[in-house]
């Protein structure tokens, strides 16, 4: 059976604008330059996207679940007019200062587990961009490749560590 490739994203900080504390509203929610454009070549290289993001502001009732999927809609409809789509958008609502440890939560890989087993995916042939250590840990965890960039480096400036060739 054929594998599927992915790139797993993390949010705050490599999809929209990292601002140092939670984002807890739409408005507040600004997609980083040229994104759209960078996913839709990974969508036209056979990747499929998938977003892992830990958002404790949940259990820290700084925001709710509406307005989360506020702000995975607007980006969704954003990328939609580049003709490519997020598979799914894992979260981990959970902070162990508030409603305890759990097996999602980054740098745990749980968020990641689910969507290989779920979309029938090949690790090795897979990515993971984010701005955290704990991004990275996570991917190693399940043989996910990860690419360490900076809050709000363009993730389309790392394409050069990806060999679409060989994949």
């Amino acid at each position: 059976m054929n594998k599927n490739k992915a790139i797993f994203l993390d949010r705050d900080g490599i999809i929209n604008e990292e601002i140092g504390d939670y984002i807890t509203r739409l408005e507040d929610f600004k997609l980083l330059p040229s994104l759209c454009e960078s996913l839709k070549i990974l969508v036209d290289q056979g990747f499929l996207l998938i977003i892992i993001t830990n958002q404790g502001g949940l259990a820290k009732n700084l925001y709710s679940v509406d307005e989360l999927n506020k702000m995975h809609n607007y980006f969704s409809q954003e990328l939609k007019k580049h003709d490519a789509i997020i598979a799914e958008f894992y979260y981990c609502r959970h902070h162990p200062n508030f409603n305890g440890d759990c097996i999602c939560r980054k740098p745990d890989s749980g968020m990641l587990e689910k969507a290989i087993s779920r979309f029938q995916i090949d690790p090795a042939q897979s990515f993971m961009f984010g701005d955290k250590q704990r991004d990275m840990d996570a991917a190693a965890k399940v043989g996910v490749k990860g690419i360490l960039l900076e809050s709000n480096e363009l993730i389309g400036d790392f394409f050069g560590q990806i060999n679409f060739h060989e994949l």
